[in-house]
Parts: structure tokens; sequence; C-alpha cells
């Protein structure tokens, strides 16, 4: 349920987002970027792992390695260099010395085992990549500026994933543990970081409001920017329309990265701001809990999947600014086959998949429920067009508005998990673990990205045994098998692979596209007059 405050800002428009400002109306102060893209759900980073988080992690903390760029390379960051032995097992990290967290004190080996440990107890957000291969206790510190990870079993895509993991202060949250809590409920509302910004938390609002200063002791300096960004206003709203005004008026400087596409032609033919397309690896996905009846009968997921206007949605509703993506990992990341043809949009099949499900015993005449997220257009867009055409062949959808957090929250039992909802797979690390791996193992179930509760022996042996296979050859083999099997069974059902659509003001000066965090890393941005 939304907050009294959040339906204001909603409701009164780009006027509500100046008054949150304070700065006297548009966004016209020198230094502040006002970001109109979502807020986490809470400010814990190893609690929260979505999208929005990304924003947070890039400018309030630092991880060992990030990814830069597009197509993203993973580049040391508070590690100097690593290494591994030859069986995958024993990964040592060298940290750069002299890394100061934002209360003046120095970051060390201490710090980053601190920050796996206390990952891994809170069992939240990005510690599904690590909680299978690593326990506590072999994170340990060689030196004053070395940390050595010796895992379980080979995990061949540990390196990738470590940029998930910020470092956090544990001076600064000491205080403020309560029983094992970690310190997790101060942390949501606080910062302890040593990014390039520093949260102001007597100015968070969950949800709504998120103000970040620049940290002038950032390790990596700011001579490379020679007009930094002083200080960052985030202020997100639910209403497309609302942010859309808000660019145009100069109320904020940047939208989300999900610019309608039938508000980018309104964008480019304004005065004064422009829209970044980048080429991303965001999957755009139509969940179907495999554990609900009828859905747990692969003929009533073949029915679906062979429901949905693919060409039409892509190329009427999104203007082609899309590539049908027909299986959980990017078209244009290895391990997808690239002869995986996938479902064609064909009611005539779908029907028929339907009448194989009713002789099977699938309840298919149940009122079905489709939740979408009701910030982002494309979500109820999608919805809409498939309630029409699965009306055609006799199925009855209801569409149900959500919001990403209460979504996320639902997938935890399989109970609660809704019928079907929308949402897009991003990038948190490359390599297809993120994607196929963290979908459809069944280890992963009850976490948001598994929320298909997809169960197959043999999909979870070829996922596994490609965690532990160092040779990227052989991964890819194993990736290919087990998305043929995944998709043949129509787990879900998967639309497209993403261009990228951020709204920015035209005074928006260094900002840095990677899929990895959406181009959301302010260090190089400068704003000018």
């Amino acid at each position: 349920m939304r907050s009294s405050r959040t339906l204001w800002i909603a409701g009164a428009g780009a006027a509500a987002l100046a008054a949150l400002i304070g700065a006297g109306g548009p966004a016209k102060a020198a230094g502040t970027l006002v970001w109109g893209d979502q807020l986490p759900a809470a400010l814990d980073p190893h609690t929260v792992y979505d999208v929005p988080m990304q924003f947070v992690l890039l400018n309030a903390y630092d991880a060992l390695y990030q990814y830069i760029g597009n197509p993203p390379i993973i580049e040391p960051r508070l590690a100097l260099r690593h290494t591994v032995t030859p069986d995958g097992i024993t990964w040592d990290y060298k940290l750069r010395p002299g890394v100061k967290f934002h209360d003046g004190s120095e970051l060390t080996a201490d710090d980053v085992i601190y920050s796996f440990k206390r990952l891994l107890a809170l069992n939240k957000g990005p510690a599904a990549a690590f909680k299978p291969v690593l326990k506590p206790e072999n994170v340990t510190a060689p030196d004053k500026y070395s940390v050595r990870f010796v895992l379980n079993e080979p995990y061949a895509p540990f390196h990738a994933a470590v940029p998930l993991v910020a470092i956090v202060n544990p001076r600064a949250i000491a205080p403020h543990v309560k029983g094992d809590d970690w310190g997790s409920e101060w942390l949501s509302s606080n910062g302890a970081g040593s990014g390039a910004y520093r949260i102001e938390p007597a100015n968070y609002r969950r949800n709504e409001s998120l103000d970040m200063v620049r940290f002038n002791d950032h390790f990596l300096g700011w001579g490379h920017n020679p007009n930094p960004v002083d200080s960052i206003k985030s202020r997100p709203t639910l209403e497309t329309s609302t942010r859309i005004l808000a660019l145009l008026k100069g109320d904020i400087h940047a939208t989300d990265s999900y610019l309608p596409t039938d508000q980018v032609e309104r964008v480019q033919k304004s005065k004064g701001v422009r829209v970044a397309q980048d080429e991303s690896m965001r999957v755009f996905i139509i969940r179907i809990n495999n554990a609900k009846p009828p859905f747990d009968n692969v003929h009533a997921r073949r029915c679906l999947s062979h429901a949905f206007n693919y060409d039409g949605f892509i190329g009427d509703i999104l203007k082609n600014y899309a590539e049908r993506n027909a299986g959980p990992i990017p078209k244009n990341l290895w391990g997808a086959p690239a002869d995986l043809k996938g479902y064609d949009f064909d009611l005539a099949k779908a029907k028929a998949e339907c009448d194989k499900a009713r002789a099977a015993g699938a309840p298919m005449d149940r009122e079905i429920e489709i939740h979408t997220q009701s910030q982002y257009d494309q979500t109820i867009q999608a919805a809409q067009l498939f309630q029409s055409d699965l009306k055609r062949i006799g199925l009855n959808v209801k569409i149900v508005p959500s919001l990403w957090p209460t979504l996320t929250a639902s997938t935890v039992k399989k109970e609660t998990t809704p019928d079907m909802w929308i949402h897009w797979v991003s990038t948190y690390f490359v390599d297809p673990e993120n994607w196929i791996g963290q979908m459809y193992d069944s280890q992963f179930h009850g976490t948001w990205k598994a929320s298909a509760w997809y169960k197959n022996d043999q999909v979870d042996k070829l996922l596994r045994t490609a965690r532990g296979e160092p040779d990227q050859a052989k991964r890819k083999t194993l990736y290919e098998a087990a998305s043929r099997i995944v998709v043949d069974e129509a787990a879900d059902i998967w639309v497209y692979n993403t261009v990228q659509l951020r709204g920015l003001s035209d005074k928006v000066k260094g900002y840095a596209f990677s899929p990895v965090g959406s181009g959301g890393e302010i260090r190089t941005v400068s704003l000018s007059n």
C-alpha cells in the first residue's frame, strides 16, 4: 500500500518534486543532480538485490571489482589485482592501501571479511551467488591488505559476482546492532560505505527521497572530473507521465531507464532534453508460477507461451526498441543458444495446448491473475495485450496492479507468489549464472529470481555442473542444454532483450552507461549551466 506522502507525489506531479527538492523550484542549484529513478525498498546493500539498489551500491559503496562500460568489463576497484589457483578453489585479492570510509577510518582486509560474513549471515539479496560455495570461516586475511576466499568447491562465476558485494564499515554499524540483525535495521536507512557519495540519513524517506553528498576523500580522487556533482537528490515518482513532465520542466535531470517508447518521441522533440539509448542485457519476462494449478501442467504453460503476441508487442508498442529474446539468457551473451527459436504467437496452437491441459484435469477455466508494476507502463501494456488475446481462446485473466517491493516479498513462498507477474531480469553480474543459473536451479526457490518455482532434476544437474566447470566453452554447452529444456517446458514467457531508454537533461554531461547499474554511477557526471 502506498503511503499518503507517495500518493501526494504521484498526484501533484512535477511541482511536488520541486518542493521536495528544496531548491526553490526547478533543479538549477549548481552541482545538485536530481535523479528521477526508483529507490530500493531499503538502503542495506546486503539485503536488497535489485536494479534500484545498484544506484546506491555504485555511488555510496565500493566493491573489490566493478563493471565498467558497454559491453561491460570487470575492473579492479578496492582491489588492485587477484589470483586464483588452478583448481578454482582459492581466490586471493590484494587491496589498495589508504582507502577511507566516510568516517575517515581506513578500509582493510578485516572490513572485507566482515562484509562477506555479514552477507552470508543475513542470507538475503546477493548472498545467493555465494552461499552454496563459501563458508564464513573460509574468508581470511593473510595480511592487512590481502583477502583469501577458499571455496567449498570450484565456482566459475565467483569473480564475476564479486562486484555484487558492497564493502561496509563495521565500526559505523557496531553501535546499532540489535541481537543477531548485524545492524540491518539501522543500515536500512543509513550509510556505512566508502563510495564517491555519502548518504544523508536525515533526509531519507523510504521509496520517496534519498540525498547524497560528494565524498572529497574518495580513493579514486576527482581529477578526472573538473566539475563534479556535489550532491544528489533522488526523487522517484510512481507515474510515467509525472516523470516525463518533471524532466521537461527541469525539475529532474534524469528519468528511470524504462522510458516508454510512446514517450521517446515526445522527449526527443522537446528542447533541453534527450534520450540515452543503450543496448543492454535486461530480459523482459512474464513469470509463471509452475507450482500452482493449472501452471503445474506443461501444456497449460505452452498454451500461455503461444498466446503472447511477441512481434506485436515489440513492433507496435515498443517501436522495435528491443529485440526478441527467446530464452532466459540475453541473446548477446555466451550460453544463449544461437538456434533457439522459442515460441511463436499462434492462437490455434495455444488453443490446442489448452485443450490438452484440460484433458489432463488442469483447471484452465479459473480466473488467472497477472500482476504488473504500477510505475512501469510497459508491464501494464504487456498485460493488457496478453489479456486480450487470452480472452480470444477462452481464458479469463485479471490484471492486478502492484509495486516491486510487494511483488518480490510475495515470492518467498510458492503459495503467495502470483499466478503470473511481469518484470525484467537485469545485469547484476555478467555470467549466465545471473540469469538461468539463479532463475531455474531449484535450490534458489524463495527468491524473486526463482519465482517460477520450476523444478527439473536434469536442469539442476546441468546448472550445478556449469557452475563448477572452469572451462567457458564447456560451460557454454551446459547452459545451452539447460536453456533448451527450460524453454521446451515453457517455465516462463521470455519476450525481449532491452534497449534501455533514459530521459536526460542536456545539462547532464559525462553520463556513462553500463548494463550493470544502468548508467547510474554519478562520479563521472557534471552539470552545465
